[in-house]
């Protein structure tokens, strides 16, 4: 008897999907995309209705092949592509090769495990036409922007570099946030800090100064605080209230993409593309104690914060286990997904609550392990009750100036037992011993001079949340955005945080001049929701194109009538040639090439005016980027001079410049 065949992107995926289903079906993988647009070409037919002109990805073609041939005889393939957009576009563009004749059923799982699988298998359906078309829509977009803008980049500034459609605008923000922080001008305050004591009582209470005659102050500069300070000295310190409250903290929803990228960054420091790749194996099954693989997580490509009615009452049921009464709330936590999100995926969670970190540790890797416990811990946290502190503040006056001190205790934990993350360092100050009217004793006045501080710079974690926050992308993106951005050295990380290069803001400047759709955040945002209604079947794929690039046709036209390609001559001679050489730049940034060129090939790379330190070398320091994206600074004959440095001799005085 002929098995029906199910076909799944990864070999993973067969491994485990394999065994769940006892060998009924024949599982076969797809190696992800067999089919998509020409990487050669733009691949899409802009005179007649936006027609993608999709191929065989060549080095595919004999998986396609042996796929042919392994699904010849069955009548009935089952394809358990991913579940989101592109899962739906991966099957449907291999149904077209490999399903003539044959009954073709969708299958989808937000988690890989047997009852999942095994519910997917029971309840099949056919492929969602409008997904498939939002999915194609966000390609033909994607494909248009890079393809057009891209050769443009080429011609009038340099080789190897690219534009995207959501690429740019995310260099957009990170260049904007640069020109913040150069732009940036400290501003001085002060702020005034008084040690007081109550008389036969040993503890001493800081506080600080709140308001001078009723109200709010600046102090910005030392003789205005100096003044103040001097009257300080002769004043009677007396309390004039004492309070407190009780504050509650609701626990936070459990992870998406987004959320969870950004606490693998802040807690583990891994970036973006690292914790995909480790959440794609925490999906796609671990073998545990069994042997049998299982996968430990659901779907890790989500923005919705939803979780299935069986989760949340397993959760429920352990949590009132584990913890008792206190920490179970009466009824289960609600929250809310942004508006844009796909509601049909559920939040990232662990498929099994009782399978508890420490009880896999043994079958993960380090890295595997960590990953999961952030994931397990903000699930059942986000069920858990809210936590309670008590805050306590007390005044105290000082003829027409107002201090305070206040602190805080945690009183219940409740959800914090587990989202550490959350938890506030506490503050304790016991006012027990003081009462209303009580003279203090001053001890010491503490001035304290301070600078404002630029914007910071943003981490892998914190241009997630601003890509989320703006709408820029989806969940699947993020990772990808931020790979291409160092790969084309538009930015550099620079421990952990990321610098907009020279040649990022030159791209920036030059797309924001002319093609300021393309790189305006809202208009990228609403392009994000259109492609939703797309999905939701309420505009068309064509109509939504066609209002697309129209005006973006004529925005390229001008832009290539009127950008003016330009030669940053440098005064050296091409030793081959003996013509004057250029500032280029390429993928990894700047370098110097004969003006001769393309009937000259000469450049070198874009020295420093920096010696190489080392001993009997006449070379120079050429700055370079490693693969992370980190600067660092090396020899310019290398690999004759294997010179390397994080920092340069003289730093703070060193100029780039071009050797002589």
């Amino acid at each position: 008897m002929v098995k029906p065949v199910v076909i799944v992107e990864s070999p993973t995926k067969v491994k485990t999907i394999n065994k769940m289903l006892g060998g009924k079906y024949k599982v076969l993988s797809s190696m992800g995309h067999l089919v998509d647009l020409p990487k050669s070409t733009l691949g899409v037919d802009l005179e007649h209705e936006f027609e993608p002109k999709l191929i065989v990805v060549r080095s595919k073609q004999k998986i396609l092949t042996k796929l042919k041939k392994d699904t010849l005889k069955s009548k009935k393939i089952f394809f358990a592509t991913d579940p989101d957009r592109e899962g739906e576009a991966i099957g449907w563009n291999l149904k077209e090769h490999i399903g003539k004749d044959k009954e073709i059923y969708r299958v989808t799982f937000q988690e890989i495990t047997k009852d999942a699988v095994r519910k997917a298998f029971e309840n099949p359906r056919e492929f969602d036409i409008q997904r498939i078309n939002a999915q194609i829509t966000r390609r033909i977009l994607d494909r248009i922007v890079g393809y057009k803008i891209s050769p443009l980049l080429w011609r009038k500034v340099g080789s190897r570099l690219s534009a995207g459609r959501v690429q740019s605008v995310a260099l957009h923000i990170i260049v904007d946030r640069e020109r913040q922080i150069q732009a940036f001008i400290p501003k001085e305050y002060w702020q005034i800090a008084v040690d007081l004591k109550k008389e036969d009582y040993p503890e001493i209470v800081e506080s600080s100064l709140d308001r001078i005659d009723g109200e709010k102050f600046e102090l910005s500069n030392e003789p205005d605080t100096k003044r103040i300070t001097d009257e300080l000295k002769d004043l009677t310190y007396t309390v004039s209230k004492i309070s407190k409250k009780q504050i509650k903290r609701k626990s936070r929803p459990p992870v998406i993409t987004s959320t969870m990228q950004q606490e693998a960054f802040n807690k583990l420091r891994f970036n973006a593309s690292k914790t995909m790749m480790l959440a794609q194996q925490l999906y796609e099954g671990i073998e545990v104690v069994d042997g049998d693989p299982v996968g430990l997580i659901t779907y890790m490509r989500t923005d919705s914060v939803n979780v299935s009615k069986e989760a949340i009452e397993k959760v429920r049921g352990f949590i009132l286990e584990s913890y008792g009464e206190k920490y179970l709330p009466e009824v289960p936590n609600k929250f809310k997904s942004k508006k844009s999100a796909q509601e049909a995926h559920e939040a990232i969670r662990p498929t099994d609550v009782l399978r508890k970190p420490q009880h896999v540790r043994a079958y993960l890797d380090r890295d595997q392990y960590n990953l999961y416990e952030i994931i397990w811990n903000r699930f059942v946290s986000s069920q858990m009750t809210p936590s309670v502190s008590e805050n306590r503040r007390m005044e105290i006056m000082a003829g027409k100036y107002l201090f305070s001190a206040s602190g805080s205790t945690l009183v219940f934990d409740g959800f914090l037992t587990l989202d550490l993350e959350s938890k506030e360092e506490d503050k304790t100050l016991d006012f027990s011993h003081y009462q209303k009217d009580d003279d203090l004793k001053m001890i010491e006045i503490k001035p304290t001079q301070h600078f404002t501080k630029p914007p910071p710079r943003f981490s892998e974690a914190s241009l997630v949340k601003a890509l989320e926050e703006d709408g820029i992308g989806r969940p699947s993106t993020y990772a990808s955005i931020i790979q291409t951005l160092v790969m084309r050295n538009y930015v550099v990380r620079d421990r952990g945080y990321f610098h907009a290069t020279e040649l990022g803001c030159k791209i920036c400047d030059l797309l924001v001049e002319y093609f300021p759709k393309i790189m305006d955040v809202g208009f990228t945002a609403q392009m994000e929701e259109n492609l939703d209604l797309i999905e939701e079947g309420k505009i068309s794929r064509n109509v939504l194109l066609k209002e697309f690039y129209i005006p973006f046709k004529e925005e390229l036209e001008y832009a290539d009538a009127n950008i003016v390609k330009t030669q940053n001559f440098v005064d050296k001679k091409c030793p081959e040639c003996d013509r004057q050489m250029v500032i280029k730049w390429g993928r990894r940034g700047k370098f110097l090439s004969c003006s001769g060129f393309p009937e000259c090939k000469y450049a070198q790379p874009y020295t420093l005016g920096i010696k190489c330190p080392q001993e009997e070398c006449d070379g120079e320091l050429v700055k370079r980027r490693s693969r992370s994206g980190a600067a660092f600074y090396g020899c310019s004959r290398y690999p004759k001079c294997s010179f390397v440095t994080n920092t340069l001799p003289d730093e703070d005085s060193s100029k780039e410049k071009t050797s002589a």
